[in-house]
């Protein structure tokens, strides 16, 4: 092995208080919801309060319906995100060991999962208060990727989710047994952060680009246009990374060493490439849509 980065000195706890045999602790994942969810809710909360953005210079909803509805998208992101991981990912596992699909503690949440979750409580909120849906969705869709950047970094400081062994020197040198494994590969092993490369491309640079589309191009005067640009733009860049993530071990065998959920003779997809590609052809199905509405 040539040149790689060792892994920071950082816990996955923030800081932790033992009240007999309670434990008390605060963690960066917990912090990276929190965080991005409170930034996402400040982000929607200006943008209806600028009237000329939107179509019809007509705000979707207030500040206020803006508050109520953020408590229904964190039950939304919580149980879609954690029906989403036991279905799509380890179904068998939760088959037969039901109880554990409640502990939410031991971490297993997925994103489309959790996508799906709010879509289907926004979906249900506008329903009840007759907002208009594309309008609402592309509000959602400009504040979700804050709170995707810092959860991606939340994954590399715990130290899971990371990518498949390289010899690039950039390189990370994860901890545990199970990042160590990396047969034919000589240790200490060395993976690709793909996490980091998670909050970059789904992150930051998807968030920037919408952030320009909304505020220089006024692209929220086209209902549907930027929950297009979202799902295309987390869609391709997940693909992306896919090529450089781990798959998840319910999915490598020895004959399938990258862990491609469907295989078409030595090519094939993973898991996170499937769940993408409908979010890729929606998303460039709602901006067509839009430009056609336009």
């Amino acid at each position: 092995m040539g040149f790689a980065i060792p892994f920071p000195e950082i816990g996955p706890e923030i800081f932790a208080i033992d009240l007999g045999s309670f434990r008390f602790a605060l963690r960066w994942y917990a912090l990276a919801y929190i965080v991005g969810i409170v930034i996402g809710w400040q982000m929607v909360a200006q943008a209806v309060k600028r009237p000329t953005l939107w179509a019809d210079d007509t705000a979707p909803m207030t500040v206020k319906q803006v508050e109520d509805l953020l408590t229904f998208i964190v039950l939304g992101i919580i149980l879609g995100g954690r029906i989403g991981f036991v279905l799509f990912y380890q179904p068998a596992y939760y088959l037969s060991n039901p109880i554990e699909i409640l502990y939410i503690w031991q971490g297993g949440m997925a994103f489309h999962g959790g996508l799906l979750g709010v879509v289907a409580v926004t979906i249900w909120f506008c329903w009840r208060h007759k907002l208009p849906m594309l309008s609402v969705g592309d509000a959602l869709a400009m504040a979700t990727p804050p709170g995707l950047m810092l959860g991606r970094i939340a994954n590399f400081i715990n130290g899971e989710l990371w990518g498949r062994p390289t010899e690039a020197p950039f390189g990370v040198i994860f901890p545990g047994e199970m990042a160590q494994n990396c047969p034919g590969f000589e240790a200490p092993c060395a993976r690709h952060p793909s996490q980091l490369y998670e909050a970059f491309l789904e992150g930051l640079l998807l968030g920037l680009v919408i952030l320009w589309l909304v505020w220089a191009r006024r692209w929220l005067k086209a209902p549907g246009r930027i929950t297009g640009v979202f799902l295309a733009g987390y869609g391709l860049g997940r693909f992306i990374v896919e090529y450089f993530r781990q798959a998840d071990p319910q999915f490598i065998t020895p004959d399938n060493p990258i862990g491609h959920a469907i295989r078409l003779g030595e090519y094939g997809v993973t898991m996170g490439q499937l769940l993408s590609l409908p979010m890729l052809a929606l998303g460039l199905i709602f901006i067509a849509l839009s430009r056609k509405r336009a």
